[in-house]
């Protein structure tokens, strides 16, 4: 008789996966709420700390799968981001970095004071100044959201991610730095990785397009294409040690500005992103240990405040010079909330590079627990006070 383990365990992710699925299509019809809130718990769950149904996350198939679904989501934040527009209005610009700057400086000074060594709160730090694009651009294009806070909101997320990315592998320099003293693989993990990444995605941007154009199918097979290209990238980012954050972020913002049609009707990647979005926010979740999130509840607590707080005040200052209201900069300062998903893959890849620190980052998993949940609601809610979705539609 065959081993039940044997046989279970193959089946624990894919089971897995369409529970979270199920959970998200019945908890969204039946409240309203973004199916990713919905994923997240159901990952969380099952996770090996708490009902023990998947086994512990590893650097396997899994990751990839989520870096995938991750490099898919930020090739099309990148697409959506208008350099032109950010040139013509560089307040955007200076409301991004001032709210970027406040918080990192709020959560430092937080997380220094509840004791935490001072390379755990730079890394905090780092973290925190991020927005999670897995989670804006999946409520955007679920809510079909549009104007003013939705296009701030999806810039500002991707400045975030940048700054963010920098800030943390700057971190990772300090910290292999001091434990090794060996400043070529500092300066490697933190300021060339970064450089070579988006030097890769922007060759990308511009062979993909050229390639297209080639064949004449710049508009009617581009999704299929986009696809590929990316998966491939985040598979060469993957083999060589960079950051496919940066290098899907370049991809994108490279294409669009190469002139290349993408339709709306292409969001999301169809099917394909539909489910690796599934995948991606199981396997987030899944990273999480309760105990961690009960332990750093308190410093959690303070640091989501702080850095509500420090965004909305951040993009508010600066709505005036940036041609629009106060109001609209205080929604799209709440649009910034989500946090989870960006700041649990940059931990995984971290610990798998051998930066053990990240380790007892305990706040982090409490943190991304909060924002897993209430991230996808905090902004779907200020899409819906800015007008731009509609109210929340749920059956009887």
């Amino acid at each position: 008789m065959p081993d039940l383990l044997a046989i279970l365990t193959p089946l624990a992710w894919p089971a897995a996966i369409t529970l979270a699925w199920l959970a998200g299509e019945f908890g969204q019809r039946w409240t309203g709420l973004p199916r990713i809130s919905f994923y997240g718990l159901v990952g969380f769950l099952l996770a090996a700390p708490q009902l023990g149904v998947l086994p512990p996350p590893g650097a396997g198939a899994v990751l990839l799968l989520a870096d995938l679904a991750f490099g898919l989501v930020l090739f099309e934040l990148g697409y959506r981001i208008n350099l032109r527009w950010l040139r013509t209005n560089p307040w955007i610009g200076v409301a991004g970095l001032a709210e970027a700057g406040l918080t990192f400086i709020a959560v430092w000074l937080i997380a220094s004071a509840f004791a935490t060594p001072a390379i755990d709160a730079l890394m905090l730090a780092s973290l925190a100044m991020a927005t999670s694009p897995a989670t804006v651009v999946r409520v955007i294009n679920e809510q079909r959201s549009s104007g003013q806070v939705t296009e701030r909101a999806l810039h500002l997320c991707a400045l975030n991610c940048v700054l963010a990315v920098f800030a943390f592998n700057a971190s990772v320099g300090l910290w292999i730095f001091r434990t090794s003293e060996d400043i070529g693989d500092a300066l490697w993990n933190s300021l060339v990785l970064l450089g070579v990444s988006a030097f890769t995605g922007a060759v990308f941007g511009i062979v993909v397009p050229g390639v297209l154009h080639l064949l004449g199918k710049l508009t009617q097979d581009a999704t299929v294409a986009y696809a590929l290209a990316v998966i491939l990238l985040v598979a060469i980012a993957h083999a060589l040690g960079l950051s496919p954050v940066v290098a899907a972020l370049a991809f994108g913002l490279t294409a669009r500005h190469r002139r290349v049609a993408f339709s709306q009707a292409q969001r999301n990647f169809g099917a394909l992103g539909e489910l690796l979005t599934v995948v991606l926010f199981v396997f987030a979740a899944s990273t999480l240990d309760w105990r961690k999130v009960w332990a750093g509840g308190a410093l959690a607590l303070a640091l989501v405040l702080a850095r509500l707080l420090t965004k909305t005040a951040g993009v508010m200052a600066f709505a005036r010079l940036s041609g629009t209201s106060w109001r609209k900069g205080a929604l799209t300062g709440l649009a910034l909330a989500p946090l989870s998903v960006f700041a649990i893959l940059m931990i995984e890849h971290a610990r798998h590079a051998g930066v053990q620190v990240v380790e007892d980052l305990r706040a982090v998993a409490a943190v991304t627990m909060l924002l897993e949940v209430f991230g996808p609601l905090i902004l779907q809610r200020a899409l819906v006070w800015a007008h731009e979705a509609p109210e929340l539609r749920h059956a009887p």
